[in-house]
């Protein structure tokens, strides 16, 4: 069972902007194509920063200098934190590279929907550039797109849990568990041969692509979790072609 990637949903045609793309283009970039930020790229296209309304709006929201400029821009600088600091030079800046948050938090062509999904979530962005082996662009995933797959209806969700996990991945006959979904959360209800199959038939539906959550219904019909790993095993060969056969 493998999760959709990021490829097959990602943006190829990408707006971009160089470093020295003037801060007004940037805007007028934005603005044209109607997207709330753009991946700043070196002459060999590879990432080296991102540019979003908030790093935008830094520029706007700086403190204008005092009248009569008699304190000046570096003495202001040296009283602030660091972070304070990097922020009060980027608001002056004049270009992309400038206003630009560096690194970009970037992703690789095979990554899954879900793993880019909490990396979005961690680092708290809306976009990762999406980069070949080389660290050259060839696409943008925003939340949107990552979101298209929670728009999967209810009875595909179904025949994908059925088939991938119980029928695919653990081998089992179609009848030894009823997959129910109704606006994507999956309910799952039978009895399992094992006790420890039942947290890998839940994980693994959880990953199904549009799964929002998944309710554990299931019971078992041997306690296998007092058992050490060799008996464990023993165990599994004898009744994984019992299973199988039902």
């Amino acid at each position: 069972m493998k999760a959709t990637r990021v490829d097959t949903v990602m943006v190829r045609d990408v707006v971009t902007a160089e470093y020295g793309t003037p801060f007004k283009e940037v805007v007028c970039r934005l603005d044209q194509h109607r997207i709330s930020g753009l991946p700043v790229i070196d002459s060999e296209s590879k990432v080296i920063g991102v540019v979003s309304e908030t790093d935008l709006l830094l520029r706007q929201a700086a403190p204008s200098a005092p009248a009569g400029g008699r304190v000046s821009w570096a003495e202001r600088l040296r009283g602030l934190s660091r972070r304070v600091r990097r922020n009060a030079v980027r608001a002056r800046a004049g270009t992309a590279g400038g206003v630009m948050s560096a690194p970009a938090v970037t992703v690789r062509a095979h990554t899954t929907v879900p793993e880019a999904a909490r990396l979005m979530a961690e680092r708290g962005i809306e976009r990762l550039p999406v980069v070949d082996e080389e660290d050259r662009l060839v696409g943008i995933v925003t939340r949107r797109e990552l979101l298209q797959t929670f728009l999967r209806p209810d009875d595909e969700i179904r025949r994908a849990v059925q088939q991938q996990v119980f029928v695919d991945a653990l081998w089992l006959a179609p009848h030894i568990v009823e997959a129910s979904v109704r606006n994507g959360v999956v309910t799952l209800t039978g009895q399992l041969e094992r006790r420890s199959d039942i947290p890998v038939a839940v994980g693994m539906s959880s990953r199904v692509d549009g799964v929002v959550a998944v309710v554990d219904r299931l019971s078992y019909r041997l306690d296998d979790s007092h058992l050490r790993p060799a008996e464990q095993a023993a165990l599994h060969g004898i009744t994984d072609d019992w299973m199988r056969r039902l």
